[in-house]
Parts: C-alpha cells; sequence; structure tokens
C-alpha cells in the first residue's frame, strides 16, 4: 500500500511539470496572434544607471540573467512572447521640475537610440494599430510613458512637446505629490487634482495621450476619472483589496472602471502584492522607531541589519501576482485588466517571476485556474488596445480645437 502511494506521489510530481511546460505553450501559442502589452518597464533608466545610457554598452540580445542584474534582454522578451513594451521614461521626484524635464526628454531618447540599435527587434509604435501591425510583423511595438507629472515643469506646452516625441502616457504623480496632483506615498495638498491638474488631464484627452494613475491617491484618481473624457489606465498597480498597500488600486476604484472603461494593469512589485511583505516591512519600521534609527531602503545600522537576518524579509510568488490579476478581474471585469511588471525598476521580484520570460508561466496559472483563450486575450492586450483606440477616437473628436493655454498660479506653487 505504502509503495503505491509513493508510486502515485512520483507519477503526480511528473506530471505537474508536463502541465505547466503544456500550458505555457498554449499560452506562447495565444500571444503569436495576440500581442501582449506590458504597461510599464525601466530599462531605459536601468541603461541609464548602469551603462551611462548607452544601449551598446550591454548585449540586449543575449541572456542577460546570469551576467548582469537587468531583468530585460531580447531573448527572454521573445521568450516571454512580449508584443508590445510601454518602456518608461522614468526620472526621479527628487529632480526640479527643469531638470526633470530635461532628463526626460533624455530617457525618450534612450528609447529611441535602443530601439535603432535594434530594428530587427523593435519598432516604435504610437498608436493601437501600429502596436498590431508591428506584432504581425515579428517585432516588439515599443511605446513611451511619463512617469510623474513634474516631468512637464507644469507646461502644456511640454507636455504636447513630449506628445510630439512620441510619448503616450502621463502618470500624473510619482512618489511625491506634484505642484498640481497629489501622490499616494506622499502628504495631500490638493485633495486630488488641482484646477491645473485638471487642465492637465483636458490636454492630454485632447493630444490622445493616456492618463496614467497609478501612484496617484485615491482622490486623484477619482478626479481624473470625472475630469477625463476618455478612460483612464494604471500602468503598474494591483489590488488594495488583497494586499493593504497605498500603491494599490482600491475596490471603490476597481468597481468604478466598468464605466470608466479603463484597465488596471496589475504589477509585479513584491513589496505591493505579497501581504505577508507589508506586514514585514511594518515590524521592519516599528523596530527603527525603537532604535531610533532610520529603515531606509536596505537596513544598514547594525542593530537593525541583525533584527533583519533574525526576521528574514518573506518571498513573494507567482501565486501572489495571480491573486491580485483575479481581483482585478473579479471586482471590475475581465474588461479591466492588464499586466504592468514594473521590470528593471525594482530589485527584487517573486519567485517564478524573476524576468520578461515570466509571462507565460502567469497566464499557465491563469488558464489552469479556468481562464478561457479569450479571457487570456483580453488580459494580454485586447483590453489596453481598445482603451488606446477609445483614447484616439477622443483626441480626433477634439481636432479642430486649440491647445490649451492654462498656467499653473504663482499661487499654485508648493510652500
Amino acid at each position: 500500500m505504502i509503495r503505491s502511494c509513493l508510486l502515485a506521489v512520483s507519477a503526480l510530481a511528473l506530471a505537474l511539470p508536463a502541465a505547466a511546460q503544456d500550458g505555457e505553450a498554449r499560452a506562447r501559442e495565444i500571444l503569436r496572434t495576440t500581442p501582449l502589452i506590458d504597461g510599464h518597464n525601466d530599462l531605459p533608466w536601468a541603461l541609464r544607471q548602469g551603462y551611462g545610457s548607452d544601449p551598446y554598452a550591454v548585449d540586449l540580445t543575449t541572456n542577460l540573467d546570469e551576467t548582469t542584474r537587468l531583468h530585460t534582454d531580447i531573448p527572454r522578451l521573445r521568450a516571454g512572447g512580449v508584443g508590445g513594451q510601454f518602456w518608461s521614461v522614468y526620472v526621479p521626484a527628487s529632480l526640479t521640475p527643469v531638470d526633470a524635464a530635461k532628463a526626460t526628454f533624455e530617457q525618450v531618447n534612450v528609447v529611441r537610440r535602443m530601439v535603432a540599435a535594434h530594428p530587427e527587434t523593435f519598432e516604435l509604435a504610437t498608436t493601437a494599430e501600429d502596436v498590431v501591425r508591428i506584432h504581425r510583423a515579428g517585432r516588439i511595438a515599443s511605446l513611451m510613458g511619463i512617469e510623474g507629472g513634474y516631468s512637464i515643469a507644469d507646461s502644456l506646452g511640454l507636455l504636447r512637446e513630449f506628445h510630439e516625441a512620441g510619448v503616450r502616457y502621463m502618470t500624473l504623480t510619482h512618489s511625491r505629490t506634484t505642484t498640481w496632483a497629489d501622490s499616494a506615498t506622499d502628504a495631500p495638498k490638493w485633495g486630488g487634482l488641482s484646477p491645473f491638474g485638471e487642465d492637465v488631464v483636458r490636454e492630454m484627452n485632447r493630444l490622445g495621450m493616456l492618463v496614467d494613475l497609478s501612484h496617484v491617491s485615491e482622490e486623484t484618481m477619482i478626479d481624473a476619472m470625472r475630469v477625463s473624457e476618455a478612460p483612464v489606465i494604471f500602468s503598474h498597480s494591483s489590488a488594495r483589496g488583497v494586499t493593504d498597500h497605498p500603491r494599490n488600486v482600491p475596490d471603490s476604484v476597481l468597481r468604478a472602471m466598468a464605466g470608466d472603461g479603463g484597465v488596471v494593469m496589475v504589477t509585479f512589485v513584491p513589496g505591493f502584492i505579497s501581504s505577508a511583505q507589508v506586514d514585514w516591512t511594518k515590524r521592519l519600521e516599528a523596530e527603527a522607531a525603537r532604535l531610533g534609527v532610520s529603515p531606509g531602503g536596505t537596513p544598514t545600522d547594525p542593530r537593525l541589519t541583525a533584527w533583519a537576518e533574525a526576521n528574514p524579509r518573506p518571498n513573494a510568488t507567482l501565486t501572489d501576482v495571480v491573486a491580485h490579476i483575479q481581483h482585478v478581474r473579479e471586482v471590475a471585469g475581465i474588461d479591466h485588466v492588464g499586466l504592468g511588471g514594473d521590470f528593471d525598476g525594482i530589485s527584487s521580484l517573486p519567485e517564478d517571476v524573476e524576468g520578461v520570460d515570466a509571462y507565460p508561466r502567469i497566464l499557465a496559472a491563469l488558464m489552469a485556474a479556468g481562464w478561457t483563450e479569450a479571457d487570456i486575450r483580453k488580459l494580454a492586450g485586447e483590453n489596453i488596445l481598445r482603451v488606446m483606440r477609445v483614447t484616439e477616437a477622443v483626441a480626433a473628436s477634439r481636432a479642430g480645437e486649440r491647445p490649451s493655454l492654462a498656467v499653473l498660479p504663482a499661487a499654485g506653487s508648493p510652500d
């Protein structure tokens, strides 16, 4: 009897990897005809920080998993079935607005040079139809998104120039509240959007630029959805109903997505998707407060380091990623969920989601949980393509309007 049980367990252990491989193969087949479009990848910033903004300084045509800290390279993008990528042209919120604008234009140039360095793999895209055409040609559609409204230096003229340069979304804030919008992770100043912030959203609608609400406060989310004529997106956010973190989207906003028409692109950041990690961070901060030291990003005080060694940070997993995707689907609906990994913008990743080759594993896990092929196509790319088309249609309907000349009042500057 014992021998029979052992043989059964062994047979199951052998069958599970085979089933996973079959699921991944099925996912890759789906992605041959539906582009998987990821909402946020920070490779341009990683190139700036580690390689002098030189796309030739690292060989992206090779798998860099073992030789670098990068999550992204061409072999892994291909293995992951990625058909479209919003490259983030991120710069830090600590920069002055003028310096941020300059650095963001430099980041746009990094993306352009990276695409030019690998024309057999990448092609710049600015419309939904560009994405579809480029994917059909066997290349990866490369779009750009600004991460933080400080990059426009309170200038709608600069916003228009970024759009002209090919930028197709702007995250209204990053980690800090701006001169016109409240961040999720900073003290509020406006109770959402200021009047000038509303002007920014309207001008984005006129241009056909996606309004991205990752990083913003709940009040800013609500204001932006009220003001925007086009659907909004969350380029890289997860579900607060699963993990209580201010960077995640609350259920009240998820329920409003059906009426808005937008999409929440679930991110893989361990600190946003793992409740165990959120709890660990709170305990670390409490210990730091007891010791009278700063927790920082990584503990440096020997006493805090000793605490962290005795209390290891728990790992996030692929199961955590799936839980957030499932929750967004259950609350917002299948038409309002997407993927926005944040690869190369974070120092650690969930187990089994260590690079851009992870998408078939994620999709296979969802199919094993009952997702249909039609569901997978919506998650992978159809939902964000629909939002892009609606946003483009809104812009087309306003083509006769003159550019907004709104300016930030002098009294609107922060103290």
